[in-house]
């Protein structure tokens, strides 16, 4: 494809999500706005069942429901993405190969790890019934581009394609790369996010033995909690989030509305430890202030950060630290952090918060962080708790951060297309 910067802008006109908190991007904003909670103990009959106290875990799915009847092995991870893709075409009432040519459509479909259960299950049956019990569906159920495979195959897309593998922050990279691939004329429509079931034993094990997740809490609704004082932890869980970017002059062609604008993004790498982010949060905030940069805006702009947030020590402080730096430490923007009730999706954490801003935008709500009883004083910022905030931010930004030290921020305006999902 010949590539050529555009000024045309990048709008949000489908949504999707398939979470703990249920099935639908918008009774899935109403519950985060209301307080609700999706992380439960594991059920005795569930696989992680005896290995973790606490998990967020999303509906049962069968293949039949998203795919023809007949295809096997595929992974919870894929029919996750496919639902919510389903959900936000649908959504954005977009019919490919009629509204729109099917080579100027883009997917991108992230995960951190792929099929792990699939894996861990072909696995398991060869340890128990020898080599001839490995599937010859293992690779195309486990391999982390075939969310993105089979979005493309169901609806009929042949433009670019592509799953990038950035570990927790994975999800937001679909998004920018979603943004990217418009401004420069590549696309004029992606069907971007992240999805991610790695809810199996020794995913959550691993986890677990690194310290990683919440540990001690009796109510497991109260083990996630980012920013508080008494936070241990993360909250291992499963889901997706897909959104729909377009081109703004095909939106308004088709009359299809926006909920929100999406501006610019920025991306910065640690270059400090696997695991660990750098603890004076400058990589956070150099990929803050890249999107500002690359959205034409400037701090005093934003009106609203969802936080990367996980509730792990290190990673709330330094990216408490950041958003001072960036904003002042005086004044700044509302933050929250949605994973305080939906627990973190790893690769799919950043598109279902870029799902939830572009909601906040459109609806002029800002969800709150749940468990934030005592904030930590290191941690202090414009936390937005207790309850939902009735606040109409003109632009906000989306943080992910990941294992490696990848750092992404995904910044989003309201939307400027002739119509409005949630008109104020």
């Amino acid at each position: 494809m010949t590539a050529t910067v555009s000024a045309e802008g990048a709008v949000i006109t489908g949504l999707g999500t398939f979470t703990a908190l249920g099935r639908g991007a918008a009774d899935t904003f109403d519950a985060l706005c209301a307080g609700k909670t999706g992380l439960i103990a594991p059920p005795a009959d569930h696989l992680l069942a005896g290995s973790v106290d606490v998990a967020g875990i999303a509906p049962d799915i069968e293949a039949t429901e998203v795919l023809p009847a007949g295809e096997r092995l595929v992974d919870r991870y894929a029919l996750m993405a496919l639902a919510a893709a389903d959900e936000a075409i649908t959504d954005a009432g977009i019919t490919i190969g009629e509204d729109v040519d099917p080579t100027r459509v883009a997917v991108v479909l992230s995960s951190g790890a792929g099929g792990l259960t699939t894996y861990e299950d072909q696995t398991r049956a060869r340890h128990e019934r020898g080599p001839t019990a490995v599937s010859p569906y293992l690779l195309p159920g486990m391999l982390p581009n075939m969310a993105a495979a089979r979005i493309a195959i169901k609806y009929g897309i042949r433009g670019w394609s592509s799953a990038i593998a950035t570990a927790c922050a994975a999800g937001a990279h679909a998004v920018a790369e979603a943004a990217r691939l418009i401004r420069y004329g590549e696309a004029d429509v992606v069907v971007c996010g992240g999805a991610e079931a790695p809810l199996n034993p020794t995913s959550a094990l691993a986890f677990k033995h690194a310290r990683a997740l919440a540990r001690g809490w009796e109510d497991p609704a109260a083990a996630s909690r980012p920013f508080d004082r008494r936070r241990n932890g993360f909250v291992l869980a499963e889901g997706s989030g897909v959104l729909v970017v377009e081109r703004a002059s095909l939106a308004d062609a088709r009359g299809a509305a926006g909920y929100a604008d999406l501006l610019g993004w920025g991306a910065s790498t640690d270059a400090y430890k696997p695991t660990a982010p750098r603890p004076d949060g400058t990589g956070a905030a150099q990929s803050m202030r890249a999107a500002l940069a690359c959205g034409g805006l400037t701090a005093g702009d934003i009106g609203y950060v969802n936080a990367h947030g996980t509730s792990t020590r290190l990673g709330d402080l330094a990216e408490a630290r950041a958003v001072r730096a960036v904003f002042g430490e005086d004044s700044g923007p509302a933050v929250s952090s949605t994973k305080s009730m939906t627990g973190h999706l790893l690769g799919g954490a950043g598109a279902v918060e870029a799902v939830v801003c572009a909601l906040a935008l459109s609806t002029g709500q800002l969800p709150p962080t749940h468990n934030l009883d005592d904030i930590d004083p290191a941690c202090e910022l414009d936390h937005v708790r207790g309850a939902a905030r009735a606040q109409q931010a003109e632009a906000v930004i989306s943080n992910s951060f990941a294992f490696g030290g990848h750092n992404v921020s995904l910044l989003l305006g309201r939307a400027t297309t002739r119509l409005k999902r949630h008109p104020q």
